[in-house]
């Protein structure tokens, strides 16, 4: 555990939430049950944003680019949510363990279509967009432990030109960055 850190409890929850103790477990079974159903609901919410912000765009560069600046404006907007669902996850259990790991194969189609648009979308790695998604979930992981989530948007051209380089090349992956 992290110092200076420690475990959040029900009382926790019901103080922040204003909320009766009674009514906390009329909606969760546990502290454990609330857990997951807060990472259900952000997984479901950055997934919507990515989706709308993507479906904007005309060409699969600007639709990567929108959705992956769209799920970092989640993030930074939402810190401490962020935090809960991409570091404390981690050491919730194997339920939210494996609630994390859904949430990363829920991005890997997003990014599979890539592969249409690549002159090598035949010869990429079958772990391709696995690696991708888990990439830029270890930057956002490391930034939110240092405390700086707020700026995390900072990072989109670095993490577009990362996702996009494997597909187009890193001289057209730049210059997509490059209109951001």
């Amino acid at each position: 555990m992290e110092k200076g850190y420690r475990a959040v409890t029900v009382a926790d929850i019901v103080r922040r939430a204003g909320i009766a103790r009674n009514t906390f477990y009329d909606n969760f079974a546990s502290k454990s049950d609330c857990f997951l159903a807060t990472q259900d609901f952000a997984v479901e919410e950055s997934l919507q944003r990515v989706v709308d912000a993507a479906g904007e765009e005309e060409t699969w560069e600007a639709r990567l680019a929108a959705g992956l600046g769209a799920f970092l404006e989640y993030v930074a907007s939402e810190p401490a949510l962020a935090r809960t669902c991409i570091v404390e996850a981690l050491s919730a259990g194997p339920a939210a363990q494996e609630r994390y790991e859904q949430s990363l194969q829920a991005f890997v189609p997003l990014l599979r279509r890539g592969r249409e648009y690549s002159e090598r979308g035949d010869e990429l790695p079958e772990s391709l967009e696995e690696a991708i998604v888990g990439g830029i979930f270890w930057v956002i992981y490391q930034r939110i432990v240092r405390g700086e989530a707020e700026q995390i948007e900072s990072l989109l051209p670095d993490l577009v030109d990362f996702a996009l380089t494997p597909y187009i090349g890193a001289e057209s992956a730049q210059r997509a960055t490059a209109r951001l």
